[in-house]
């Protein structure tokens, strides 16, 4: 199973961003799916979840602004990101719980998109 993420880039603050990961191989489903946020110097935080069936969870950092969606069809989880500020400039990993060869269940990560906010 791979994820592959999109969408990052150069942004003004107040500006927006659409960031995608699409999951691909082995699949039979995919339970929860999310996104996290690495500054630099700094851990890795959740900052937005969805399950399976559409209930979202996001940090009180991005509440209001950023938006969770998936696409169960196309096994694609979305990040709508308004009202940027400079302190989300981060690299940004989509992780999902995927079900897959054998119904074994694992954590798999996309490889990261920068996204950089300019003040």
């Amino acid at each position: 199973v791979q994820l592959q993420a999109s969408g990052g880039g150069l942004v003004q603050a107040g500006g927006s961003l659409r960031l995608s990961c699409a999951a691909s191989g082995w699949i039979f489903s995919i339970n929860d799916m999310g996104w996290y946020q690495q500054a630099p110097g700094k851990q890795r935080e959740l900052v937005a979840s969805i399950t399976s069936g559409g209930r979202t969870n996001y940090a009180d950092s991005v509440n209001g602004r950023f938006t969770i969606s998936r696409d169960n069809a196309k096994n694609t989880v979305y990040l709508q990101m308004n009202s940027l500020k400079p302190e989300d400039t981060a690299v940004y990993y989509c992780k999902a719980n995927v079900v897959g060869d054998r119904l074994r269940q694992d954590d798999y990560w996309g490889q990261g998109t920068l996204v950089t906010v300019s003040s």
